[in-house]
């Protein structure tokens, strides 16, 4: 209902968001629903036919108050090739209304069997990825004194678990960047939104699942996953309502128990963490 509201009242018209890792996943149900809400939409992603395809998908489902949607093909950790193309985008498009970063990806192992390279990787995309956009296009944001910026962290950005060693910091970063951001770039009118996302059933989290510790898939067992439209109907919600915290499902009541009793959430994911370790024989 509210969402049918929301599609006639076209409170996006008019406006214009830059999707970062909006080809599949949350990134895709959100530019789907930013241009069902009557806004503009450019995705960006490095898979040329994902983003293709993603487009028409979007297309689709867009208001008559849409006017354009497009896709840039970029790494977005790439500063020298990302830049150029937004700064085109800018001079076509003026500058975006919204930056919504939602790249990243969880390498989940054994922290033993890690390497250097697979911390070193999972801060590039997860952390660079999401900091070379918004470096970008911050002097546009300041000099026009608008904008919002929505950064992408996880459930694993405010506590950790076993399997997240190397996932758990970069989601962490995320955090503290989104924290300096939105105090200092206040007197520029520029707002700032941090998302944390639970489980949900992305492309990124079955590639996640194939190397997964047995341990970690039983700590996750309890939660409820979302599907991306989910993700997305918070998030839009979140942004449209000027929120600095976007706690998707079961995020918020984890996010709030661990605030208030962080002792008794570690005592529980802890004692999970034994249960599971004891029914795998490794005690």
């Amino acid at each position: 209902m509210v969402k049918e509201k929301l599609i006639q009242k076209q409170p996006f018209k008019g406006k214009t968001a830059i999707i970062c890792g909006g080809s599949s996943g949350m990134g895709l149900a959100m530019a789907k629903l930013f241009v069902q809400y009557g806004g503009n939409v450019c995705i960006i992603a490095r898979r040329v036919d994902v983003l293709n395809q993603a487009t028409k998908e979007i297309e689709s489902v867009k208001s008559e108050n849409t006017e354009f949607v497009e896709n840039i093909s970029c790494d977005t950790t790439d500063f020298e090739k990302l830049k150029p193309l937004l700064e085109n985008f800018v001079s076509r498009h003026g500058v975006p209304d919204y930056l919504f970063n939602a790249v990243g990806y969880a390498c989940s192992k054994y922290v033993q069997d890690y390497t250097l390279e697979d911390f070193k990787n999972n801060m590039n995309v997860n952390y660079y990825g999401q900091l070379v956009p918004i470096l970008i296009l911050l002097p546009h944001f300041m000099k026009e004194k608008k904008g919002h910026i929505i950064n992408f962290s996880s459930m694993m950005g405010y506590f950790g678990i076993m399997g997240y060693v190397a996932y758990a910091p970069t989601k962490h970063a995320i955090v503290g960047l989104s924290e300096a951001l939105r105090n200092e770039l206040i007197p520029y009118n520029i707002k700032i939104s941090v998302v944390y996302p639970p489980d949900t059933n992305t492309p990124g989290l079955q590639k996640e699942n194939e190397t997964k510790p047995e341990e970690c898939k039983m700590l996750s067992e309890s939660a409820k996953m979302l599907e991306p439209e989910e993700v997305a109907d918070v998030v839009i919600d979140g942004v449209l309502k000027g929120k600095y915290n976007i706690l998707p499902g079961e995020a918020k009541m984890i996010w709030r128990l661990f605030r208030h009793f962080p002792r008794l959430v570690r005592f529980i994911v802890d004692n999970d963490y034994k249960k599971a370790r004891k029914k795998l024989g490794k005690e």
